[in-house]
């Protein structure tokens, strides 16, 4: 039997409960998040799956093809069912070359905003994550003119919730006061653990955190060591990861993405691994732990 996403838990985004495993959605459009998929009917199909097995927290962002993944998505899931949840970045844009400079001003906010509007069809965005620039980690700066300018959008009611992306423990602080920030989308994994205290002090604020790059920046040793692990439990890499996860924190949300079906039921089988105290410890030095505590 096909393991659903209810088996992950569920959690509060807002003003709604999903899912721990959700859905991300980035590998829909073409090579580099760029253009169209090579088969949009599988990628149609995959979004159906995964809304079958019970996955009501979908992440996207209308810079990825551009437009292409949001297109995609409502033509796969429109009208969308009323336990959805789609969540949404905007503070970047695509060049023709590929890059991702930044999109941060008020104007290409509001138009960013609009854009997810138009390609989603719906007249308002269930959640909003301010993307923050930075790389290979948030760069140190302000986000009060355009977390400021999404505020704006969300008393227009174009925006239920907001969120925040890429971004330091001070730089949450600056944005929740401004407005209600219902999650933080950040790189976290089982070994880039930099965030351990920032999701502790979430979990005890009943704030969501949601981490990208699940299996990114391991090193072939890291690597190693994870894949011994899932081969004694008889699992793949992928899915012991994200039981990790999963056991990590309550307030944790997941959203592997993937274009194909099979590697999707692949990943919701994570959602039914339990890992016990011995594994949680092995996993646990792969990465290192010992991180002080913070308040928000």
């Amino acid at each position: 039997m096909t393991t659903t996403a209810e088996r992950s838990g569920r959690f509060a985004l807002g003003d709604r409960t999903v899912n721990r495993l959700g859905y991300g959605a980035m590998r829909l459009s073409g090579p580099d998040i760029m253009g169209p998929p090579a088969d949009r009917e599988a990628a149609v199909a995959v979004l159906r799956r995964a809304v079958e097995l019970g996955v009501d927290h979908v992440d996207t962002s209308d810079y990825y093809g551009p437009h292409v993944t949001n297109e995609i998505i409502r033509e796969a899931l429109h009208p969308y069912p009323e336990q959805l949840t789609i969540v949404t970045k905007v503070g970047a844009r695509r060049t023709p070359e590929g890059e991702w400079p930044e999109a941060l001003s008020p104007d290409e906010l509001r138009s960013a905003v609009q854009d997810n509007l138009d390609h989603l069809g719906v007249d308002v965005l269930d959640v909003v994550n301010l993307r923050m620039p930075g790389v290979d980690a948030p760069v140190e700066r302000s986000l009060a003119e355009p977390f400021g300018t999404l505020a704006e959008l969300q008393q227009q009611g174009l925006i239920r919730h907001l969120g925040v992306s890429n971004v330091t423990t001070q730089q949450f602080a600056e944005a929740r006061s401004i407005a209600p920030v219902v999650c933080v989308q950040n790189h976290y994994n089982l070994v880039h653990r930099d965030d351990d205290p920032m999701i502790d002090a979430l979990a005890r604020e009943g704030i969501a955190y949601v981490p990208f790059f699940p299996l990114g920046g391991f090193t072939p040793l890291q690597s190693a060591a994870l894949e011994t692990v899932a081969r004694r439990l008889e699992a793949t890499p992928m899915q012991v990861a994200l039981a990790w996860l999963l056991a990590r924190s309550p307030n944790l949300l997941l959203i592997p993405g993937t274009s194909s079906v099979a590697h999707l039921e692949e990943n919701l089988q994570a959602a039914a691994r339990v890992l016990g105290p011995a594994e949680v410890a092995e996993l646990d030095r792969i990465g290192g732990t010992g991180e002080p505590d913070v308040d928000l």
